[in-house]
């Protein structure tokens, strides 16, 4: 039995519950209406919805960042955030088709590579579209899409392997090199129209890029080469995985 001042404690504390109740909700209610807005922030991917159709927008901007962290001044995409996403989005019953939006310079080409590897072996039909720049290791994501566009302002730096820190001189660091660099080239050759002798050959090419050597493709120049497989924008890169979503829908194969 409850002494009088438990009975009023008890009642206190039920007051304080029902009044927090509805603040609670309101919470609950303002969490799921900024969900959208928060997955922009911590992710740079954003899940949306046309015509009964779910796509998800996955943007891959700044540097690629793998195994070692940048410095906090950098903008990064980082894989260990991309690489699950890219997982959820094959795997979900409910998300129709993947827009990749491009604006890197490149970075980590271990990391990048995965991240084009796994675009690639998806079956979720995939768009991507480069803004600004696709440069050094943005090159295989580009074309790891089902199917590439380029607005006509946007450039692709293609340039040989390198790597920073300690570089040994001996035959094997150079080996290493090469057999990295086949590996980008056949991916490149196997994802896109470009041959690869014709991208070794703007890999290598000087007199192209002050202190460097490698070469600068606008974007009418991307798609003409091979590399890109439409110059558009994003109106067109949407109208374009919508209909590669309505095919599979139908049972049409998608198309590369």
């Amino acid at each position: 039995m409850r002494t009088k001042k438990q009975s009023s404690l008890f009642q206190t504390m039920m007051a304080v519950a029902s009044s927090e109740a509805p603040a609670a909700e309101e919470d609950s209610q303002e969490h799921e209406e900024t969900s959208p807005i928060r997955e922009i922030v911590e992710t740079g991917s954003i899940t949306v919805s046309k015509d009964g159709h779910l796509i998800h927008c996955l943007t891959v901007i700044g540097q690629i960042e793998g195994h070692y962290i940048l410095p906090a001044q950098n903008k990064t995409t980082k894989y260990e955030h991309v690489i699950p996403q890219l997982v959820a989005i094959e795997e979900s019953s409910e998300i129709e088709g993947l827009l990749v939006i491009l604006n890197t310079v490149g970075g980590d080409i271990e990391a990048g590579l995965a991240i084009a590897e796994l675009i690639s072996g998806m079956q979720t039909p995939t768009v991507s579209l480069v803004l600004g720049g696709g440069h050094s290791i943005g090159v295989p994501l580009a074309v790891a899409a089902k199917r590439s566009f380029i607005v006509p302002s946007a450039t692709m730096t293609i340039h040989p392997v390198r790597m920073n820190g300690l570089v040994l001189g001996v035959p094997q660091t150079f080996s290493y090199f090469q057999k990295m660099q086949e590996r980008i080239v056949e991916f490149v050759a196997r994802n896109s129209n470009m041959p690869p002798k014709r991208f070794r050959e703007y890999m290598l090419a000087t007199g192209e890029l002050a202190t460097d050597v490698g070469t600068v493709l606008e974007g009418k120049q991307a798609v003409e080469s091979g590399m890109i497989d439409c110059l558009g924008g994003l109106s067109d890169a949407l109208d374009c995985l919508y209909s590669m979503i309505l095919k599979r829908a139908s049972g049409d194969p998608a198309p590369k």
